[in-house]
């Protein structure tokens, strides 16, 4: 049995359900804190900052959490385009709530819509005709189209509302098919980003999630070993038809216990 230094893990599905608690999960996350282990919330959500889902996790799940140790989409694609940007290159035009414009304004960047070099695309409640057609205006003239993540939906209580993939689907429509580089799970991105925030290698590193279209891929997509638990997306019939197998299957946290940490 393998053992590992630090476990990337999702949020929603695997750590709760929604605003509700998932029992098994503050036990686990306990156990890996008495092992010395480093943990990092790895989520697609790109629109609140880390220190919001920190709050969330402390107050309403009893599992104290330091913003440090959450990594957003929005932290991912900030951290990306500073990457990729060349000198002088600081002018975002951005589609995104406040957890994604402070992750760009950290790194740097000034937003506007005038003569932008990157155009950044994630969930926004509260975005217009006129942000889109701005955006979408940009890219034709040169920015370059980032989004956070391709999550085409967003679950909450009145159903499945369209979520930021969505929108980056809008405006790659719109632009007449320029190609937007995506950032969140279950694209590589994400994952090396992460990697490069913790300062760990890929073999040291346990994936965890309860969806395999989303947290398993983004693990697999660099080689990264992945624990999938059965409290979420994913059902064991369908993932038994996928021709890459997570590395472990578990049907809740509390079977990953002190032998296999």
């Amino acid at each position: 049995m393998k053992h590992y230094d630090t476990y990337f893990i999702d949020l929603d599905g695997t750590i709760y359900q929604g605003k509700n608690r998932i029992p098994a999960a503050a036990t686990f996350i306990q156990r890996l804190k008495d092992h010395g282990k480093r943990i990092l919330y790895l989520t697609n959500n790109s629109t609140r900052t880390p220190e919001e889902v920190a709050q969330v996790l402390t107050k309403d799940h009893q599992i104290p959490t330091d913003p440090k140790d959450v990594y957003t989409s929005a932290l991912a694609t900030a951290d990306y385009v500073k990457s990729i940007a060349s000198t002088g290159q600081e002018r975002v035009n951005v589609i995104g709530e406040w957890g994604l414009q402070k992750a760009l304004l950290d790194r740097g960047f000034y937003l506007t819509t005038y003569h932008p070099d990157f155009v950044v695309v994630g969930m926004d409640m509260n975005a217009t005709y006129e942000d889109f057609a701005t955006s979408v205006l940009n890219i034709q003239r040169g920015a370059k189209f980032i989004g956070t993540n391709p999550d085409t939906n967003l679950p909450n209580e009145r159903g499945m509302l369209p979520g930021a993939g969505s929108l980056v689907a809008l405006v790659h429509y719109a632009t007449q098919a320029v190609e937007p580089i995506v950032v969140g799970k279950p694209h590589a991105l994400i994952m090396e980003m992460a990697l490069q925030y913790t300062g760990k290698q890929v073999d040291q590193v346990l994936m965890v999630g309860d969806n395999f279209h989303t947290d398993i891929q983004a693990g697999q997509a660099v080689g990264m070993d992945t624990l999938l638990v059965y409290t979420g997306v994913s059902k064991r019939s369908e993932v038994a038809k996928e021709s890459q197998q997570p590395t472990y299957q578990i049907n809740s946290l509390d079977e990953w216990d002190e032998e296999n940490i």
